[in-house]
């Protein structure tokens, strides 16, 4: 391995419900839809109107800033409504299955005899290019900027992750497909990190990348840490990033010619009946894939992680990037005196009063009570204790709050997301949204610097 990277700042959240490592195929479900919200700061232009038939990769919509960049359809079917908000927001695109699989076909391709150019060209027209995100910004990435890196984080470490080496496995022939055509997009490097000690990572054998080893508590596996230890973003620069999951799909693009959109995901929590892996494709309906596994009524669904994801209801969809649904109990209920009484069932960094410290590996079943109101931040240095990337986060946080361009930069705006702030929200005592601050400070810098 190339360079390991170790963090001792962070925390690590165990909880209740993690998935066994067992696997069942969902057949076809009825009905699927793509949200544009999931790919932020794109305006979608609608290509396929109500009533059009479609194969799975057929073009849905495209990015109103630039038309190259499409949006495909996971399953073969009928666009049989678009869903519109206010201002008549395009929120879901969606399709009915017919019940079997039917592809465009886009072609096989051999990367290593293709020019960067037609590479792009060809993730461009397959809609395979919105995989791609960027830093800075965490955004789609933009085709005309070359990255100086390429970033792929391969061990997840959020609460309940996805456990990458037992979802890759047998993946390793399209990785390397993949990885060889992203390879000619970029003069500089293809990071992959791994967990340090694990030996079943199918990126271990794969060539043309260089490899690390993660050691430390989350957020290791997050890609903003990875970046700011191996190859920091200054001004002026671009990294791309993957998900290993995404990788697949542009792998197997290549060798078969074919948008398919079929992952595997976790479904994890104490509120599963059984946590356990399933495979199904991207945009899937939640009632489909939770039916007769959760376990009351009483419970938040997440399409995602708990730190990050975002909550959905039964009659919701699956979100694009979302290796994972997560069901924990709903915190609707008022506790007595809470703040005043010893805390035993609870993750605290503080030793006030809670005793989490005592045991480290204890798994809990927690709830989504916020324990308190949003107040004004209190300046504690709680921060610092779990951030472990070299940057100032009240700091950059206030920043993002009063529109200070310049301080943002300096602060290091241009190497973060906004899920790097999922622990300093998750400790905060002030109950501030900190992701939704560093999202919209993003947006601002985007809008304003580019």
């Amino acid at each position: 391995m190339s360079k390991d990277i170790r963090i001792k700042k962070g925390l690590d959240i165990k909880l209740v419900g993690e998935a066994v490592q067992t696997t069942t195929e969902l057949s076809i479900g009825s009905t699927y839809a793509i949200k544009p919200n999931d790919f932020h700061g794109v305006v979608p232009k609608i290509l396929a109107k109500e009533g059009t038939e479609v194969k799975a990769g057929d073009a849905l919509f495209y990015d109103k800033s630039d038309d190259r960049i499409l949006f495909p359809s996971p399953i073969s079917g009928k666009v049989t409504e678009i869903t519109r908000g206010e201002r008549r927001k395009v929120l879901e695109i969606k399709i009915s299955s017919n019940n079997k699989q039917e592809y465009s076909d886009f072609g096989k391709k051999d990367a290593n005899e293709m020019t960067a150019e037609e590479i792009k060209s060809y993730l461009l027209a397959s809609g395979c290019w919105p995989f791609i995100k960027q830093r800075p910004y965490d955004v789609i990435a933009n085709p005309d900027k070359a990255p100086k890196a390429i970033f792929i984080s391969a061990y997840a470490t959020t609460p309940l992750a996805p456990d990458y080496d037992y979802i890759l496995k047998g993946k390793e022939a399209e990785i390397q497909t993949a990885i060889d055509a992203l390879s000619k997009l970029t003069k500089g490097k293809i990071h992959v990190s791994v967990e340090k000690y694990g030996k079943q990572s199918p990126f271990l054998n794969v060539n043309n990348i260089e490899l690390h080893g993660l050691l430390g508590p989350h957020p290791v596996g997050n890609v903003s840490t990875q970046i700011a230890q191996v190859d920091p973003i200054n001004k002026g620069e671009v990294v791309w990033i993957v998900n290993p999951q995404d990788l697949v799909i542009i792998g197997e693009l290549f060798l078969t010619g074919k948008f398919n959109a079929k992952k595997t995901i976790a479904l994890t929590g104490s509120e599963f009946k059984k946590p356990h892996y399933i495979t199904v494709y991207s945009g899937a309906a939640i009632k489909e894939i939770t039916k007769e596994n959760l376990i009351t009524d009483n419970t938040r669904i997440i399409s995602g992680n708990v730190l990050s994801g975002t909550q959905v209801f039964e009659d919701g969809f699956l979100g694009y990037y979302d290796n994972q649904i997560t069901a924990i109990p709903e915190g609707n209920d008022y506790e007595f005196f809470g703040w005043n009484k010893p805390v035993f069932d609870k993750i605290s960094t503080s030793r006030a009063l809670t005793f989490s410290w005592l045991h480290p590996d204890k798994k809990y079943n927690l709830d989504t009570n916020t324990n308190g109101e949003q107040r004004a931040f209190v300046v504690t240095g709680a921060y610092e204790e779990v951030f472990p990337l070299d940057i100032y986060p009240m700091q950059l946080l206030k920043s993002c709050l009063y529109q200070d361009l310049e301080e943002m930069e300096a602060l290091g705006a241009y190497e973060i997301a906004p899920e790097d702030f999922a622990l300093t929200e998750f400790i905060c005592v002030s109950k501030q949204p900190h992701q939704q601050i560093i999202r919209a400070g993003l947006d601002l810098m985007k809008n304003e610097l580019e």
